[in-house]
């Protein structure tokens, strides 16, 4: 039985959106480690910075996503630079938590434009130049896209969209040999919960909480989530589309 070898992305171009800290840090490093060159986007220079550090492959791209005329700039900031591109990964997500009596348009509106408008700008805007190369789509969505979390329905209301968004677009665009895929993370260290504005105490606790319910017994790191992330992407992944990978420790069997 033949074994795939480690990726070797030399030649690739890939955008990682949400790449200044957590699983878009790690997946820009993954895949410049694995030889692409990647346009590493968000809207911290500082910490896109961090991100390129040590990593010339990488190329740190400030913009804010929830603007509606960002994504194509994004996608031309790529096409100007290297020529093509082969991978956009949909990784830059709000988290929120948002009960149903505090539940405000604005607070839907926000978690909508950076978890669903996003994405789809910027895969209409990159269309054409994946259909090119053969290319594929990774979106990063979240184990409570598909199970309930009590005050966040909207967050993972937002998540199912993307789930679903994955699914047609992979069926709409297998003609063009476009392959879509998702990755569903667990509860993973990163700066989105102290991002929501939780206080420190409460993100201690619901960290804790997590990695009590997860089977197996902690909280995922960035860099598992980014190596599943390389590996839909990998051009020699080649009947893998339409599908929402799980990865949470098993918390989803509970």
């Amino acid at each position: 039985m033949a074994v795939s070898p480690p990726a070797d992305l030399t030649g690739q171009v890939v955008i990682v959106t949400g790449a200044g800290s957590g699983i878009g840090r790690a997946t820009a490093h993954a895949f410049a480690d694995a030889g692409a060159q990647v346009l590493g986007v968000g809207r911290r220079k500082d910490a896109l910075e961090e991100t390129a550090a040590d990593r010339p492959r990488i190329a740190a791209h400030p913009a804010d996503l929830s603007d509606p005329d960002t994504p194509q700039g994004v996608i031309d900031a790529a096409i100007e630079r290297w020529g093509h591109l082969d991978t956009l990964v949909n990784n830059a997500g709000a988290t929120r938590m948002m009960p149903l009596d505090r539940t405000t348009a604005e607070g839907i509106a926000a978690l909508f434009d950076l978890n669903v408008t996003a994405p789809s700008l910027l895969a209409a805007a990159a269309l054409p130049h994946l259909r090119k190369r053969r290319g594929t789509i990774v979106n990063v969505s979240s184990t409570y896209g598909h199970r309930p979390l009590a005050g966040a329905a909207h967050y993972g209301a937002s998540k199912a969209a993307l789930e679903q968004l994955t699914r047609a677009w992979a069926l709409e665009l297998a003609p063009d040999g476009i392959r879509v895929n998702a990755v569903a993370p667990g509860p993973t260290e990163s700066e989105a919960l102290a991002a929501a504005g939780l206080p420190e105490g409460v993100v201690d606790r619901i960290k804790r909480d997590e990695a009590d319910r997860v089977p197996l017994g902690r909280r995922g790191e960035p860099h598992e989530i980014a190596d599943w992330i390389l590996r839909l992407a990998d051009p020699a992944t080649t009947w893998l589309t339409g599908q929402i990978l799980t990865i949470d420790g098993g918390l989803e069997l509970t």
